[in-house]
């Protein structure tokens, strides 16, 4: 079983509690439970770096011209208080594998057969992207456009001879699995083959495949149709009818580019707020601002034109909107953890003054 697998079998087993689009919220809160430490540490290591800053400065001034030496000093000043610059960059680099996954899972034809379009709240379909095309699956022909791009199902059904049936084949890497002969222009049928070879079966039975039945699914269009291929010499192939189809621009998702847009801007500004110090170089700061503003509004552009499924945009918003949540709960309870090393250092000081006028 694969990861992509793996991914859809847990969105079906958490949308027993309302749906796909309830499993990805759900999938997002136990994702951000369990970097629950790793949020400490990375805002603990916010927080010291602002400490640190102006030293850390000093250590850069000091040996500008001998960046060897300075990059020794740099690294005895971190060994000395314990602090490793990198802490704040290890939940986005855990987060990446799980954006991954969920995007390549999202645009498998696995999830598209079985919830491709599915519902949630104003979200008309989780697989849909900005700009689609709309097809209409099982309805015997293909919806499809000049340039588009096609994949199989992970299984095949298979007629061997002497009315032996086997369910269930895989088919090995489904992604490029299928091939056009030809060129492809809608409103005429679609020349399509699949090699033998890309069944995981032995040689034996390989020799005595009839036909088989696959799903296919157009990429740009999420439209799947099941398909016949007749065995041809070393191949297996398939005319399917097609008709042409015009791009559609879907307003739930551009509306879902904006909400992650707004969360993302809250995420930044709440984190740029909790991380203020006194001691913050200013010119820092001013470039810190300009990042936190520019980034969410380079982020968004890069999602209209990139095609992010309406599924990975649902887990980016809700990861957002806990990750504010999260920030602000951990920060307070920093300053806690702050206030009590302050008490207790006062508490020394009282105490040892005590001891001192005992003395007297």
């Amino acid at each position: 079983m694969d990861f992509i697998t793996i991914t859809i079998e847990i969105l079906k087993s958490l949308s027993i509690f309302g749906g796909f689009g309830v499993g990805i919220i759900l999938l997002t809160v136990f994702v951000r439970l369990a970097m629950w430490p790793l949020g400490v540490s990375q805002q603990r290591s916010m927080r010291t770096m602002q400490i640190l800053q102006p030293k850390m400065k000093a250590i850069q001034e000091r040996y500008k011209n001998d960046p060897q030496q300075m990059q020794q000093k740099m690294m005895e000043f971190y060994k000395e208080h314990k602090f490793n610059p990198m802490a704040g960059c290890f939940p986005l680099l855990i987060q990446m594998p799980i954006f991954i996954l969920l995007y390549s899972a999202l645009m498998s034809p696995q999830f598209i057969q079985i919830a491709g379009d599915a519902q949630f709240l104003f979200i008309n379909r989780l697989d849909a992207t900005l700009k689609t095309n709309a097809g209409i699956s099982n309805d015997g022909v293909l919806g499809v456009s000049k340039y588009d791009s096609f994949m199989l199902g992970k299984t095949a059904k298979v007629y061997l001879a002497q009315d032996e049936i086997l369910d269930n084949v895989k088919i090995s890497k489904p992604n490029k699995a299928v091939e056009i002969q030809g060129e492809l222009t809608p409103g005429q049928p679609a020349d399509f083959k699949v090699s033998l070879d890309n069944l995981d079966l032995k040689f034996s039975q390989l020799d005595k495949i009839q036909k088989a039945e696959m799903t296919i699914t157009d990429l740009q269009t999420k439209e799947s149709e099941l398909i016949t291929f007749e065995r041809k010499d070393g191949l297996l192939v398939a005319n399917v009818p097609t008709k042409e189809v015009k791009s559609s621009l879907h307003i739930d998702v551009l509306i879902l580019i904006a909400l992650f847009g707004l969360t993302m801007f809250a995420t930044q500004k709440i984190m740029m707020a909790t991380t203020k110090t006194q001691n913050q170089d200013p010119a820092q700061q001013a470039i810190q601002k300009s990042m936190n503003t520019f980034m969410p509004i380079m982020l968004t552009a890069t999602f209209v034109f990139i095609p992010i499924p309406a599924g990975v945009l649902l887990y980016l918003i809700s990861s957002n909107i806990i990750q504010v949540i999260q920030t602000v709960v951990i920060n307070k309870q920093l300053e806690k953890e702050d206030e009590l090393k302050k008490q207790k250092i006062d508490d020394k000081v009282v105490a040892k003054a005590k001891k001192v006028e005992n003395k007297e």
